[in-house]
C-alpha cells in the first residue's frame, strides 16, 4: 500500500475483524433486527476515483446561487460585505486556524490577546463598559441579554418588539420557556416599535425592553426615548445592533442601552450560505459578573511584562452549576478575529465611510425601486442599508424572486414568511458593493417581473 492518506490496508481490516472475532463487516450489525435493516444498495454511484470526486462535488457547487455569480440585495440578517483581503491571510495562520479555547492561558497569550482586542472594539463601537470574548451568533446572544436581565432585576417579564428579528425572537421564545419567562410582543408602526403600545407593556414585574436597531425592516429606533420608558419603571434596555451601523450612529451605550448584543457578520465574515457566524455581547459595568461566557483582562508579569489573563469565566465548567449565569461553553473566537482584523483594517474613518456608503446607496435604490410602475416605500421611517418595498397588489415575492434569480439576482426578502399583514412586501439591502449600474439594472429587472 503506498497511498499514505487512506485510513488502512485491507490487511489491516483483516486484522481488526480477527481480533474482534468476526469474519465480515455485516456481522458487526447483527444486533439490528434485520426487518429494520435496509435491503439492497443505496442509490448512489460508484465509487469515484479523486479526479472525477473533485469534477462532481465542483459541479454540484456551481448550482449555488451565490455573491460571486448575481448581484445580491437579499439582507434580512446576513449581508454581501465587502471583505478586505487581509483578513483570510491572518486566521488562515495555523495558530489561530487550529485554535480552540484558552485552556491554559499562560500558553494562549496570542489567542488571548486577539480576544482582548475584539472585546475592546466592541466596547468602543457599542459605548458599553465591558465585553465578553464572544457568542456563538446575534440570536444566541439575544437571549442570553433576557435571561441575564431576569437575574440582575429578580422580573420575570420580557418586552419585545415586533421589530426584531424573527428567528432572534424565536431563539428567545425558546430559552424564556426554560426559564420560565414571559415573553410580550409589542407590534410596529411605520417600520419601528409602537411607542404607545410599548409604555402600556411596560409595568412593575417587566425585566427588560428588548429592540433592535437598526431593526429587522432596517428601521433606525428612537433608543433614547425607550430608554426612558424601560428606566423608569426600574427595568432594562436590550438592544441588537448592527455593527456597521455603529461608524454612522450614536452608540446604543451613550443612549440609555443597559446591555448590547448583535452579530459581527458585517465585520468581514463570510455569510457562507447561513454561518457560522460570531455574536457580540456587551454591558454597563454593574452588570459584568453577570455577563455569560469569558472575559479576557490585561495585566502585567511580577517582570512587569505585559501578559493577557481569563478575568471571568461564569460559566458552569468553571464554577458551581446552580451559580453559573449560562451554559455557554465556548466563544467564536475564529471569527471574532475576523472582525478584529476588518475593524483594525477600516479604522474608525473607514468604519465610518462604509456605513456612509451604505446609507447613500440604500437611499438611491430607494428611490429607483419606488419609482417602478406599482411599486411604492412601505414605511417612511429613517432606516439604514434595508427598507421595505410594496409591490403591487396580489404579487407573489417568492414568484418575482425566481425570475430575478434567472436574470442574475438575489432578490429581496420575502416578509410575508414572517408577517401576514406584509404579504407582497420584499426587503431589499444594499451594501457597500453594489453599483450603481447593478442598482439601476435590478430596478428594471423588477419592472420586468411586475
Amino acid at each position: 500500500m503506498k497511498h499514505r492518506y487512506l485510513p488502512m490496508t485491507e490487511q489491516d481490516r483483516k486484522e481488526m475483524m480477527a481480533t474482534v472475532g468476526i469474519q465480515s463487516i455485516d456481522e458487526l450489525f447483527a444486533d439490528i433486527p434485520k426487518e429494520v435493516r435496509y435491503q439492497g444498495t443505496l442509490p448512489m454511484s460508484e465509487a469515484l476515483d479523486e479526479y472525477a470526486l473533485l469534477r462532481h462535488m465542483k459541479e454540484l457547487a456551481d448550482r449555488n446561487a451565490n455573491f460571486d455569480t448575481h448581484a445580491s440585495f437579499l439582507g434580512a440578517g446576513l449581508y454581501d460585505h465587502h471583505i478586505p483581503v487581509v483578513i483570510n491571510h491572518v486566521i488562515s495562520r495555523s495558530e489561530f486556524y487550529t485554535a480552540y479555547t484558552p485552556y491554559q492561558p499562560e500558553i494562549s497569550q496570542g489567542e488571548l490577546q486577539a480576544i482582548f482586542e475584539f472585546q475592546s472594539y466592541i466596547c468602543e463601537l457599542t459605548g458599553m463598559k465591558v465585553a465578553n470574548a464572544s457568542m456563538y451568533d446575534g440570536a444566541t446572544a439575544f437571549a442570553e441579554a433576557a435571561v441575564l436581565a431576569s437575574g440582575a432585576t429578580k422580573r420575570k417579564k420580557l418586552v419585545v418588539s415586533r421589530a426584531v428579528h424573527p428567528e432572534a425572537r424565536q431563539v428567545l421564545r425558546t430559552s424564556a420557556d426554560a426559564w420560565g419567562l414571559d415573553v410580550v410582543e409589542i407590534d410596529y408602526k411605520d417600520g419601528v416599535t409602537d411607542h404607545a403600545k410599548l409604555a402600556a407593556a411596560i409595568d412593575a414585574d417587566t425585566a427588560a425592553v428588548l429592540v433592535q436597531s437598526p431593526n429587522f425592516f432596517g428601521g433606525i429606533e428612537d433608543l433614547g426615548a425607550i430608554a426612558a420608558m424601560i428606566h423608569e419603571a426600574k427595568g432594562l434596555l436590550v438592544v441588537s445592533a448592527n455593527p456597521l451601523a455603529l461608524g454612522v450612529l450614536e452608540t446604543p451605550g451613550k443612549l440609555g442601552a443597559d446591555i448590547v448584543v448583535g452579530d459581527a457578520q458585517p465585520l468581514g465574515i463570510p455569510a457562507s450560505f447561513g454561518g457560522p457566524t460570531c455574536g457580540f455581547f456587551a454591558v454597563a459595568e454593574p452588570l459584568m459578573r453577570r455577563m455569560p461566557g469569558r472575559i479576557v483582562g490585561q495585566t502585567v508579569d511580577r517582570s512587569g511584562k505585559r501578559g493577557f489573563v481569563l478575568t471571568l469565566q461564569a460559566r458552569e465548567q468553571h464554577i458551581r452549576r446552580e451559580k453559573a449565569t449560562s451554559n455557554i461553553c465556548s466563544n467564536q473566537a475564529l471569527l471574532a478575529l475576523c472582525a478584529s482584523v476588518y475593524l483594525s483594517v477600516m479604522g474608525k474613518e473607514g468604519m465610518r465611510e462604509v456605513g456612509e456608503l451604505n446609507i447613500r446607496k440604500s437611499r438611491y435604490a430607494a428611490e429607483k425601486l419606488a419609482a417602478v410602475a406599482g411599486a411604492e416605500l412601505a414605511f417612511s421611517a429613517p432606516y439604514f442599508n434595508e427598507f421595505v418595498l410594496k409591490l403591487p397588489e396580489g404579487s407573489s415575492v417568492q414568484a418575482i424572486n425566481a425570475k430575478l434569480l434567472d436574470a442574475g439576482y438575489l432578490g429581496g426578502y420575502d416578509l410575508g414568511r414572517d408577517y401576514p399583514e406584509l404579504a407582497g412586501h420584499m426587503l431589499v439591502a444594499v451594501t457597500e458593493k453594489r453599483s450603481k449600474t447593478e442598482i439601476d439594472h435590478f430596478a428594471s429587472a423588477l419592472e420586468g417581473c411586475l
